[in-house]
């Protein structure tokens, strides 16, 4: 019965006719919900086509890139000073809200505006057939995957589950 208990404390638990964690499950929804709000802003541009917006969109887009590195470079210090405090400790505790607030507040919004914005100015602009664009876009898919690693992480331990001191180096050398 205790074990139980401390699974379903720590979330865990798979939830009643799934077979998958509910953390997992929710996570899954997320990222089904971010994709699709981002699509969603792309067609909607697209069908609307505001040219006269361009620079305007041009400098959010600036905006929403300068907010998802700063996130993404910012990251790996928390993880590093979540890896010093005690686990299970009120530190440890605070480390782990701070890390999911620049997650969910600042890192994957940014990523979906400067995804979004990004792709009306590709279409906007012309420049799908310009050969930088497709090396930009390459380094752009995996610095998206790399975003998403600190989810995945998340759900292995935490700072605590793996050795975290390296896990925004990819970010840096990508960006």
């Amino acid at each position: 019965m205790r074990e139980f208990e401390s699974q379903a404390h720590s979330g865990v638990v798979a939830e009643p006719g799934s077979g998958m964690p509910g953390s997992v499950k929710k996570r899954l929804i997320g990222a089904i919900v971010g994709v699709a709000t981002t699509a969603a802003v792309v067609i909607a541009l697209v069908i609307w086509r505001p040219s006269g917006l361009y620079p305007w969109f041009k400098a959010f887009h600036v905006i929403a890139v300068m907010s998802w590195m700063a996130g993404m470079l910012y990251l790996p210090r928390l993880f590093v000073y979540h890896c010093g405090a005690e686990k299970g400790s009120r530190q440890s505790e605070t480390f782990k809200v701070m890390e999911r607030r620049l997650l969910r507040g600042i890192i994957n919004p940014a990523m979906m505006a400067s995804w979004a914005l990004g792709l009306w100015i590709v279409y906007d602009g012309g420049w799908i057939s310009a050969h930088w664009l497709h090396l930009k876009l390459l380094l752009v898919v995996a610095l998206s995957a790399v975003a998403v690693l600190p989810h995945r992480e998340r759900g292995s331990g935490g700072a605590h589950g793996r050795d975290r001191h390296h896990g925004g180096d990819q970010a840096v050398l990508i960006a």
